[in-house]
């Protein structure tokens, strides 16, 4: 097949363009990006240099799926993975993976995102239009109390707080066990809070599971901060749970590190932690994304065994949730 469909990558820039890049099996392959049910001046662009388009034009209050197809009748229907949101860079539908006995993960259903404070009203117009159910918020309370969630007026979420603090950030700085005097300390200690979720923080992710199992069908999203640790392991569980290979489970989570830019958030972080002295190549890797730090939660999770051993030992997601989920959120 030469339009290759687990190869589409689609998001929205706050701006409101859409940006769709595809590879096929062949240099030959012509691909033509429509999308469905748009109205009005849509404009599309390709690039001729590389498989990618530009659309512009589309209304920015809702979400907009696309059809991709080449010359041979091969198709691809993909939605945006990346929302276009002002106010918070890192909000992402992470449904369209291939998941338990080939189905594929609903799009629609499961987000993940950075903190809410932010939100534009044009941001609170498209988060009504997802119609959440459910919003599981990682944050420590400090945190949520500091930077209060923004929700639409007209229907807003029930909201389940899940304080995360993962080796204790806070302490480590402030009681001064954290070398910061180079890069690597904070590489290690990023890698360790990996490990950290698997070990420590498994009764807050069953309840996770627990709150997302108790509704019928929920819509639902998974945040912390930045969108990127805490959130990241909640949403490779997730995936994990659907049947989602490990390769596309640390492909969605390397995804934050095209969409979030940790030179934009070094300053924010000096603030929070108190950190105005440190030098910037010692905050930085803990505002970026790697491969070492989700491997190090995966293969703390391989102790057990199985990733269903896990999944059932210490998060409560037996055979009968797996089944559930896989019900609600594959097709």
């Amino acid at each position: 097949m030469p339009l290759i469909s687990d190869a589409v990558q689609i998001w929205r820039a706050a701006e409101g363009d859409y940006h769709i890049e595809w590879a096929a099996s062949h240099p030959d392959t012509q691909v033509r990006v429509d999308p469905l049910g748009g109205h009005g001046q849509v404009q599309a662009h390709y690039d001729e240099a590389a498989p990618r388009a530009r659309i512009a034009g589309l209304p920015a209050a809702r979400r907009h799926q696309f059809r991709l197809s080449d010359q041979h009748g091969n198709e691809v229907l993909a939605m945006e993975r990346k929302l276009g949101m002002q106010g918070t860079p890192n909000f992402r539908d992470f449904g369209g993976y291939r998941g338990a006995d080939g189905r594929r993960v609903r799009w629609g259903y499961l987000y993940r995102s950075g903190q809410l404070s932010g939100l534009t009203p044009q941001d609170l117009e498209l988060l009504d239009s997802l119609q959440l159910d459910l919003v599981c918020d990682f944050r420590r309370e400090d945190e949520q109390q500091s930077s209060p969630s923004r929700y639409p007026e007209a229907r807003q979420p029930q909201v389940a707080s899940l304080p995360i603090t993962p080796g204790s950030n806070a302490a480590a700085f402030t009681e001064g066990r954290l070398d910061l005097g180079g890069r690597q300390p904070m590489f290690d200690f990023m890698v360790e809070i990996n490990r950290d979720f698997v070990e420590s923080q498994g009764p807050i992710y069953a309840r996770m599971f627990r709150e997302i199992l108790q509704r019928q069908d929920t819509r639902f999203l998974v945040h912390c901060a930045a969108g990127k640790d805490r959130t990241g392991f909640a949403v490779a569980v997730i995936l994990l749970a659907l049947g989602v290979s490990v390769d596309q489970v640390m492909e969605d989570y390397m995804l934050t590190a095209r969409f979030y830019h940790p030179q934009q958030e070094v300053d924010r972080l000096r603030a929070k932690y108190g950190l105005e002295s440190v030098p910037e190549e010692a905050i930085l890797p803990m505002l970026e994304v790697h491969e070492a730090y989700l491997a190090r939660a995966l293969e703390a999770i391989e102790d057990y065994g199985a990733v269903e051993t896990y999944l059932e030992e210490v998060l409560g997601v037996g055979s009968a949730e797996r089944e559930e989920l896989r019900r609600r959120y594959l097709e």
